[in-house]
């Protein structure tokens, strides 16, 4: 093979930066916030790493501020396009959009990008938060308004405020991370009228039966906690829980 006959490298996106080649870093943003050893020049920036938050939240805020409802999907990065999750994903994007609701997803691909392709069939607004990470390049064919954010925190902060639900499919510890965080900011009132569907009643039963089990049995959580929850294989139920009016409480959702 020649070097004419090589592909080009994928890019890394860095907040709104895309580097490749020796431009690319070892590590992300988010690292490097963390960091607490190393030389003490790390600690002398904090106030300037201030400042460049501050601009992915004036960003995300002026971006997303005149979105109207919105639900976001989450699901595995690794979810491949033959996937029956990959369809269901997709077709739920679709009646999201015609049930009147913007589609936010993380903006990457597998479950991701099946949600945003979905918005995109009926021609619907089709958001991707996108993250600084390491082995992902860029963001979905698919959406329609794009945002890279260097800071976990930030890009949750706008999954949260301008969704108003989650649908959780299948997938990973980001997954995850959404799920329980929704449901903490839920169950201490952070957050009000927010429905969670848990879509793929195979996939999330186990998780369900240890939560019912173990953690409210052992009394760590109350059964409000996991009333709160909706898992279904119905495409149309997800719908539905999505436009119904939660300011009653979990006990009025659809059945």
């Amino acid at each position: 093979m020649t070097d004419d006959d090589r592909s080009p490298e994928p890019g890394q996106q860095a907040g709104p930066v895309t580097r490749s080649g020796r431009s690319r870093l070892e590590t992300t943003t988010d690292q490097r916030l963390l960091e607490s050893r190393g030389p003490a020049d790390w600690v002398h920036t904090d106030p300037w790493r201030v400042l460049r938050i501050q601009a992915e939240f004036v960003e995300g805020f002026g971006a997303l501020a005149e979105l109207g409802l919105a639900v976001s999907v989450f699901g595995s990065a690794r979810t491949p396009p033959d996937h029956p999750m990959y369809a269901a994903a997709r077709q739920i994007g679709r009646r999201l959009v015609e049930a009147g609701f913007a589609v936010i997803t993380g903006g990457g691909p597998g479950i991701m990008e099946a949600a945003n392709r979905g918005a995109a069939d009926a021609d619907g607004v089709s958001v991707g938060l996108g993250i600084e990470l390491p082995f992902e390049s860029k963001l979905n064919d698919w959406v329609s308004l794009g945002i890279n954010f260097r800071y976990f925190f930030a890009r949750k902060t706008m999954f949260v405020k301008y969704s108003q639900g989650f649908v959780v499919m299948p997938g990973g510890f980001g997954t995850f991370d959404e799920l329980f965080e929704a449901l903490t900011l839920a169950q201490t009132r952070k957050v009000t009228n927010f429905p969670v569907v848990l879509f793929g009643t195979q996939y999330w039963s186990g998780l369900l039966a240890w939560l019912r089990e173990q953690v409210l049995g052992g009394g760590y959580i109350a059964p409000i906690d996991l009333d709160r929850l909706v898992v279904t294989d119905d495409i149309e139920r997800v719908i539905a829980t999505m436009n119904t009016d939660w300011d009653e409480g979990p006990a009025e959702r659809p059945e």
